[in-house]
């Protein structure tokens, strides 16, 4: 019995043991170089990796509150992999920073809470899992201790997590009192679409909406990407938003099946107006980390026109988009926590002529915005398009239409950044950069991750042969 436990919980006890090995390497006061954590560390997340691609089995443990599945390992192990390429990133920012230790310990406390939560059976450890992941991400959105800037995210962070918490805790204590369960097995044969459990479900999709800066729930998102260190902005929009996916994908389709008329128009609602506020307002931005930040909004209007369709092939394509959503939003992050970390420059005015002297920085982020704008043969385009497709399985062509011609839109700010690394004759205020080996192993592991998964049919293939739909 316990080995059958262990295996179906490895990857959260060995992301534990890798916290509990940090918080040892802290508490006994002589800390190795900075260099030397870093590649530990590093080496610790890559075996964690590897390990979770080896063969487990589909379990349910405690009284159905955790279950896991090939899907939900392969979802686990889509943010190990991202997890890997941001701390390879970060090189440059950590090795200076003084709290090296702290900074894994948060990330990887988040990165356990957002595994309890995807293999949550029942609300209450979903809530739980939500909580251990955004509590210490508060923490680590405001790390650059002497800017003031990075306070101020911490903060706005912090207050619209509680109420986004708040609302969804209220959700599911009324939704308890309507069903008398918490487990998804249990409310989805107690649902009747009454008003009162209609109530509860807005309550609870307005919790969902929030951590994924779905409009109108998006307010704190620019402030708080802007505020924050690179690298953690560049969780905050990967691993932190693709992690609330994969849940919100499965509470729908299992939990709240019999409300699906009634999911899919709100969804459909949500979508237009993220999209449109995403791009709208990313047309108007000049630093990167907001811009990316609306990126990011409009990302996730395209995930919820996908989630629509409400099929296997919706929840495949919702997967299929955050594992090239990472490749894709990654690489044009690590551009900027490098550029960031070495010059302290952030614009689009500070990338004029990039290419001169950095032709690889130029490329990565070239090829990387081609991918979020959806551009073939990237595999941007391709996870757009069958995120889309699966959209209209359901015949809604005038949505659909909307979604598509808010690729273009996106396609814009996107050229914007690109004509002003290759075009603008201006001299380069950013001279030659170094960069090092860890960095370039997460820039490479990006290029190939848009430039490979698209065209690699057999990825969607599996992923689709694991997904569930109604």
């Amino acid at each position: 019995m316990w080995n059958g436990i262990i295996v179906s919980l490895r990857q959260e006890l060995i992301v534990t043991v890798i916290l509990f090995l940090l918080l040892f390497l802290k508490v006994a006061g002589n800390e190795p170089r900075p260099g030397v954590i870093l590649n530990l560390i590093n080496v610790l997340l890559t075996i964690n990796l590897v390990l979770g691609f080896f063969p487990g089995r589909d379990a349910v443990l405690f009284n159905g509150m955790f279950h896991t599945d090939r899907l939900i390992v392969l979802e686990k192990n889509i943010l190990n992999l991202g997890t890997l390429i941001v701390s390879l990133q970060a090189y440059d920012w950590l090795k200076t920073h003084r709290q090296l230790l702290e900074f894994y310990m948060l990330l990887l406390a988040t990165l356990t809470g957002f595994f309890f939560m995807i293999s949550a059976g029942n609300l209450l450890m979903f809530y739980l899992g939500l909580e251990l992941s955004t509590i210490p991400l508060t923490a680590l959105s405001g790390f650059d201790l002497e800017k003031r800037q990075s306070s101020e995210a911490a903060m706005k962070f912090i207050i619209s997590s509680a109420f986004s918490s708040a609302l969804l805790l209220f959700g599911i204590s009324l939704l308890y009192g309507a069903t008398g369960t918490l487990g998804f097995d249990g409310i989805v044969r107690h649902l009747d679409g009454s008003a009162f459990q209609l109530f509860a479900f807005i309550l609870i999709l307005s919790g969902f909406a929030f951590k994924v800066s779905a409009v109108p729930f998006h307010l704190w998102t620019a402030d708080v990407y802007e505020g924050s260190p690179v690298p953690v902005t560049a969780y905050l929009s990967v691993i932190s938003k693709g992690a609330v996916f994969f849940v919100f994908v499965q509470t729908l389709y299992t939990a709240f099946k019999p409300l699906v008329g009634d999911w899919q128009n709100i969804l459909i609602l949500l979508s237009v107006l993220t999209m449109l506020t995403g791009n709208l307002f990313a047309l108007r931005q000049n630093k990167l980390k907001r811009l990316l930040a609306f990126s990011s909004i409009t990302q996730s209007g395209f995930i919820l026109a996908g989630m629509i369709g409400a099929s296997k092939a919706a929840d495949a394509s919702v997967v299929y988009f955050v594992l090239i959503y990472i490749f894709s939003n990654l690489g044009a992050f690590g551009v900027v926590a490098l550029i960031s970390a070495q010059t302290g420059r952030e614009t689009i005015d500070d990338y004029r002529g990039l290419y001169a002297g950095n032709p690889l920085l130029s490329w990565v982020m070239a090829i990387s915005l081609f991918s979020l704008a959806g551009i073939p043969p990237t595999a941007g385009f391709f996870g757009k398009f069958f995120l889309l497709m699966a959209g209209a399985g359901k015949g809604n062509y005038i949505f659909i239409t909307i979604a598509a011609l808010n690729m273009v839109v996106s396609l814009y700010y996107c050229l914007r950044v690109i004509k002003a690394i290759f075009m603008d004759t201006q001299p380069a205020p950013i001279g030659k950069l170094t960069i090092p080996l860890l960095p370039n192993i997460a820039f490479l592991l990006c290029l190939t991750g848009i430039c490979v998964t698209g065209v690699m049919g057999w990825v969607y293939d599996y992923i689709y042969s694991l997904s569930i739909g109604l």
